[in-house]
């Protein structure tokens, strides 16, 4: 069977030759957990942040454009503010913004999204072979909440972690608490992203990593173990394959 090349990560596993190009004999056992990042993995929000955020900064004088925007994307408020003000915001600053932009975010969204190409088939085939997954999102919980409940997307989920209040990803203590709530050990669990810092986050905390290019280009994304486009361009045996290749 012929299939087209994945985007190749440091295990350099690609789609036509997925088995051989990993160096391991494939465990016959599903991957015990998976975690995904909500923003960007399960939904496509950025044009939606962007101009909640932009919206909102411009009422306290400050501007924001896209590139500034995109490195800061799958980062926490606290993370990403500070990205912004190249400073650390106060406490009060942090709160008053953070709750602002929010509530333009969840307004917003209210019947625009669903979910991205591949995200149910995968929810449900996963599920099936009683995969534990979890979301792990840096989003504050009524976001997390609203795109869940909207999205009818949280029966397929064991667990459901906020960052928003954790150190920010690149920091991998999300991921870490995600994968102690389906008490699953980190090297047993491959995390599904779409930004830099949440893919190094990924890699800190000792699990594997699918990327997709919704946020970032793929040469932005090199770190990763599997590269693609979207969640429908992966074989069926991609979980098992990571988890059989070298750390």
């Amino acid at each position: 069977m012929h299939w087209q090349v994945i985007y190749p990560g440091p295990s350099a596993i690609y789609r036509h030759d997925m088995q051989t190009s990993v160096n391991a004999k494939p465990s016959t056992d599903w991957p015990t957990g998976v975690l995904w990042d909500m923003d960007g993995v399960l939904v496509d929000t950025g044009p939606f942040h962007y101009t909640a955020w932009r919206c909102t900064l411009e009422n306290y004088g400050i501007s924001l454009d896209r590139e500034l925007f995109r490195h800061a994307f799958g980062m926490n408020n606290l993370a990403t503010l500070t990205h912004f003000l190249g400073r650390r915001p106060s406490p009060e600053v942090l709160a008053e913004i953070s709750d602002a932009k929010e509530q333009l975010f969840r307004q917003s969204i209210q019947g625009q999204v669903t979910p991205l190409p591949g995200v149910i088939r995968w929810l449900q085939q996963l599920q099936s072979h009683a995969v534990r997954q979890a979301v792990a999102s840096s989003a504050p919980w009524p976001n997390i909440d609203a795109l869940l409940d909207t999205l009818a997307l949280r029966s397929y989920f064991n667990a459901v972690v906020s960052g928003a209040d954790m150190p920010g990803k690149p920091n991998p203590s999300v991921f870490l608490e995600a994968a102690r709530q389906l008490h699953v050990m980190p090297e047993h669990c491959i995390v599904i992203e779409d930004s830099i810092a949440g893919i190094e986050a990924a890699r800190r905390a000792g699990m594997k990593t699918i990327a997709v290019t919704t946020t970032h280009a793929a040469d932005r994304l090199g770190q990763a173990d599997v590269i693609v486009e979207s969640l429908n361009d992966l074989p069926a045996e991609v979980f098992e394959c990571l988890l059989a290749s070298p750390g």
